[in-house]
């Protein structure tokens, strides 16, 4: 152990970054989580992944689709292979396989797997025989109905390929022993200390310089941010409000004296911060009054909101609900603009009709206490009485799917990048999640579901932009800010470092000193 640990040290090019909460499962069927998805990023593959806004081939070197919309063919590229591992008994073994794909997608709807990834195919795919392996090279996937998303789904972590004989060998110790096709192979994992990958050298055509990366689990983010200013991690993501204006300015810059010691990449984050509204619920008081809501969306400073409370890493949504980062955000229609007087005066007047004497009551957890707080502060500033109600995180989402709450701080991070998972927060038929706000329109559900099936990318967007002005023309929601990433990396990474909207760690192009 003492050998292993000397060689680690002194290896040059090991990637360190910190998770502060702790890895539970390195198994893609439960990359639920960002600390999950990472490290699952590492050491998997998918058969497509997203970068520059587009679909790219992974292990699929291509696929076609049938003219109803309905059969995806996937060619498989023959270069891929497992790592190496006991699992296996022979070369043969570790080549990927169409059989491979198949198991892998049945194994996420599996009852015994009990995978939280298994609603990515429900109600989607054929019910009868949604995955074929036509050979060792060719994989179809069968739709119910034509749904453009599904690529983007694809692209998911939950979509990795795993070998079914792996599976097979270690069972449900597979979580701690992943045998995955990807850049980086499992090492060692010290659950709740540390977690070693080493390179693939095998992978195909390998542009990282890395021999290995090393997850600590600091708990404590000053802590970990402490150890990234001495040189002991390599990155951080994310800004605390502890040590922010250690780090950025007001303006949301990296500070001068820091610029020599460390990179700082912003990135269009797809998460969008939002005051729900039950619209049940509000059909019994003056939530459920257009204007009333609409004085709610305009009484709010977002600005000045990013300012005091993000060092303005984010945008004010005055946009939409389609946030920046996909082809959809629409920065030509503008709802929502700071306009206290027009607030106070709509306030005023729907004073005359109701009796605004009740208290409005913002439901948060403890993380959002000081912005909700700004937000109901800019609400009394408008005549109004507001009071803001702290709950446990999982005790407020069980409220909000059960709609026990009538106005709720919530946010929404995509999952794949694609317009449809923000406009389906607004769908009439699906349940909550995602449609907290229990919002129902016939007229957009059936823009809605021509949308999803639409190829036309033009016609497509189009639709969606219509979507979008439907919902904010409703104010189901009251849109706060599109968040954005905040990304710190050391000196030592000459090259290959990205961002992405979904904010996926990828080393795949790393070159380190």
């Amino acid at each position: 152990m003492t050998a292993c640990h000397q060689t680690e040290s002194s290896t040059k090019r090991i990637f360190k970054y910190n998770q502060a909460d702790n890895i539970n499962s390195l198994d893609p069927a439960f990359a639920k989580a960002q600390n999950n998805i990472w490290a699952v990023n590492q050491i998997f593959d998918g058969l497509v992944y997203f970068e520059d806004d587009q679909i790219k081939p992974r292990l699929a070197k291509s696929w076609s689709v049938s003219e109803d919309g309905k059969l995806f063919t996937f060619d498989l590229d023959n270069s891929y292979k497992f790592h190496q591992n006991d699992c296996f008994n022979s070369e043969s073994e570790r080549m990927l396989s169409a059989h491979d794909v198949v198991f892998s997608f049945e194994r996420i709807l599996s009852n015994t797997i009990n995978s939280p990834g298994s609603w990515i195919f429900a109600g989607i795919v054929d019910e009868d025989k949604p995955f074929v392996a036509l050979n060792d090279t060719t994989f179809q996937l069968k739709l119910k109905d034509a749904f453009i998303p599904i690529l983007g789904i694809l692209s998911m972590q939950y979509c990795s390929i795993v070998s079914k004989k792996a599976v097979d060998y270690y069972g449900r110790s597979f979580r701690k022993n992943p045998v995955g096709t990807g850049p980086f192979q499992f090492k060692r994992w010290k659950e709740n200390h540390a977690l070693y990958l080493q390179s693939n050298l095998e992978y195909p055509n390998i542009k990282h310089n890395l021999d290995g990366i090393k997850v600590s689990f600091v708990p404590d983010k000053k802590i970990a941010f402490y150890e990234f200013k001495n040189g002991k991690i390599d990155f951080i993501s994310g800004v605390e409000s502890s040590f922010a204006n250690e780090l950025l300015s007001k303006d949301g810059k990296l500070l001068d004296e820091l610029s020599g010691q460390m990179n700082f990449y912003t990135n269009p984050y797809l998460n969008l911060e939002y005051i729900g509204i039950n619209q049940n619920l509000s059909k019994l008081n003056i939530l459920g009054n257009l204007s009333f809501r609409k004085a709610l969306h305009i009484a709010i400073n977002r600005e000045e909101l990013l300012q005091l409370f993000k060092n303005n890493i984010g945008e004010p949504a005055i946009n939409g609900v389609i946030p920046k980062g996909l082809k959809g955000h629409n920065e030509d229609f503008s709802y929502g603009s700071y306009r206290p007087d027009l607030a106070k005066s709509i306030i005023d007047s729907l004073g005359m009709i109701y009796n605004l004497d009740t208290t409005l009551t913002i439901y948060t957890n403890q993380e959002y206490v000081d912005v909700i707080t700004y937000v109901s502060k800019s609400w009394e500033n408008i005549g109004l009485k507001v009071n803001v109600e702290i709950a446990e995180s999982a005790i407020l989402r069980q409220q909000m799917r059960n709609g026990q709450v009538n106005l709720f701080r919530a946010s929404w991070i995509a999952d794949y990048l694609e317009e449809q998972s923000y406009l389906c927060l607004f769908y009439g038929k699906n349940p909550a999640p995602p449609n907290y706000s229990q919002f129902k329109s016939s007229g957009y559900d059936i823009i809605y579901e021509r949308a999803i099936s639409e190829s036309d990318n033009n016609w497509r967007y189009q639709m969606y932009r219509t979507l979008d002005s439907i919902v904010i023309n409703n104010l189901p929601i009251i849109p706060l800010y599109y968040d954005e990433t905040a990304l710190f990396a050391s000196k030592r990474i000459r090259s290959g470092f990205t961002s992405n909207p979904l904010n996926v760690l990828d080393l795949r192009k790393i070159q380190m000193d």
